[in-house]
């Protein structure tokens, strides 16, 4: 079965035309499963006997004349990070390598009552804090594409599942571009929508003013349906938002008009891009002026500041969500502590990665009595100079088209500056809508002569999702999806 030459709504369209199963396509993206995941590496757990009731369930559903929602039936996957009862969610930590949660995410309550088939969790950057899925406890996950190569992260095992197939789609989190950034370098679509559309309750936090759950799939068209299935008010978390689209598919469709596309000169003109991401996005840039867009350049100078500011806020935020880790509440403790302070420090040594424990150290620096003025207070003041200056160009644009990372996927085992950026400079252009709550897609803009996805980021103003859609379908049909990887090698 063919299942990923095939979009979701083809899926759905397929399903209730009894051309085919959901017990047949579970089992087909299982059967790829089995194939690639000892190369790829995408899951933590897999769920296959649930899959198969799911599955089973749905079918019958389906043979009784019921209508039911677009996604009932499509295999998908959540990152590890996603709360689900009865399910071990590790967030890639072996502080909660056992913990199985009483209750379920919201996000993941909701695709359950759409009967979707969950495949399983997939692998992550220990508790989201990271950029190519390698600071996960259990092991790294490899790029479809090249895999000598890394996905991205931080929700690296959710691009990875979807680029070769061994998923239909899958959820991610967004701190800083954990959707974004492993979706470009997987060759897929990452949309972290207006920050409280999607609900967070249940979502382990690593930054609770920025973390945002994301949709990632292989069309702009089936994220916007994954949009539409998620973004759902919901009263007991209190940065939920009411959406203000009745349906993201639906506002796909409207007129395309003469929309204004910003082009911030300075972030091209960035010593960290490469030659091969600044072809493609000059490319994508000439299609939209083609077909009807102006093209208007535009200063934003606060790139270099949103570095600093958001690494200081998450780390802060991180520290304090960290606390719980204690080695008494919940998670890994020591069998070898036989004091108290011992407690905290050797389940805390032991449960927790390099790159948590750099971040919390960091964070806790920041919030220190002799620092809170002169680093988080600044921080935070940046912060809104920068929704200042975001707001002020928005209003005369209603897109900004960026680069989503300076480079490809890199090397696993290697950073990013090999290839001409830094550890955490690749992170740059993905930090401001994250600053600002403000919804950013990434979408595949092509292959580089070796091979590797490049993708641009379309930002625009809150709940402008519809807009992004819009703009990223209109390039996808005009382009077409990127090749799938070839099939996978050792």
């Amino acid at each position: 079965m063919d299942y990923q030459s095939m979009q979701l709504h083809q899926l759905a369209d397929g399903l209730r035309a009894r051309d085919f199963s959901s017990r047949e396509l579970t089992e087909a993206v299982f059967s790829t499963i089995e194939r690639k995941e000892p190369v790829i590496g995408a899951y933590i757990t897999l769920t296959r006997d649930l899959a198969m009731r799911q599955a089973d369930r749905v079918d019958e559903l389906l043979s009784a004349g019921l209508a039911l929602p677009p996604l009932a039936g499509i295999p998908g996957a959540l990152k590890d990070n996603i709360a689900t009862s009865g399910i071990r969610t590790t967030n890639a930590s072996r502080m909660l390598a056992d913990f199985v949660p009483p209750y379920d995410a919201f996000v993941w309550r909701i695709l359950k009552q759409q009967e979707m088939v969950l495949t399983g969790k997939v692998n992550m950057d220990e508790f989201a804090m990271g950029h190519s899925t390698e600071t996960s406890a259990f092991h790294v996950t490899r790029n479809p594409y090249d895999t000598t190569r890394v996905p991205g992260g931080s929700s690296g095992g959710s691009a990875a599942a979807v680029a070769s197939g061994e998923a239909c789609f899958a959820l991610g989190t967004d701190t800083g571009g954990s959707v974004r950034q492993p979706a470009t370098l997987c060759g897929i679509v990452g949309m972290r929508p207006t920050f409280g559309l999607i609900s967070r309750r249940g979502v382990t936090s690593f930054s609770s003013s920025l973390d945002q759950v994301g949709p990632m799939t292989r069309s702009v068209r089936d994220n916007a349906l994954l949009l539409d299935a998620l973004a759902f008010f919901d009263r007991k978390d209190a940065q939920s938002v009411e959406r203000r689209s009745d349906s993201f598919v639906a506002a796909m469709e409207e007129p395309f008009g003469q929309p204004v596309i910003g082009w911030p000169q300075a972030y091209f003109e960035s010593g960290d891009l490469l030659d091969d991401v600044k072809h493609q996005l000059e490319k994508a840039r000439d299609f939209f002026e083609l077909i009807g867009a102006r093209i208007v350049p535009i200063d934003l100078e606060m790139l270099d500041a949103c570095m600093a500011a958001y690494y200081i806020l998450s780390s802060a935020e991180g520290y304090s969500n960290m606390n719980r880790y204690d080695g008494i509440h919940y998670g890994h403790r020591s069998d070898h502590a036989e004091t108290l302070e011992e407690i905290y420090t050797l389940s805390r040594s032991e449960g927790l990665g390099a790159e948590v424990k750099r971040r919390i150290l960091l964070g806790c620096f920041a919030l220190s009595s002799d620092n809170f003025d002169a680093f988080y207070m600044k921080a935070a003041k940046v912060r809104t100079m920068v929704v200042r200056e975001f707001e002020e160009v928005f209003r005369t644009c209603d897109a900004i088209l960026t680069p989503v990372t300076a480079t490809p996927a890199w090397h696993l085992g290697t950073h990013p500056e090999e290839l001409g950026g830094n550890k955490y400079s690749n992170d740059r252009f993905t930090l401001p809508p994250s600053l600002t709550g403000m919804p950013a897609l990434a979408v595949p803009a092509g292959l580089t002569d070796a091979g590797l996805p490049v993708g641009m980021q379309l930002i625009g103003p809150r709940f402008s999702e519809g807009t992004l859609y819009r703009l990223a379908a209109a390039y996808e049909d005009a382009h077409g999806l990127l090749p799938l990887p070839g099939e996978v090698k050792a």
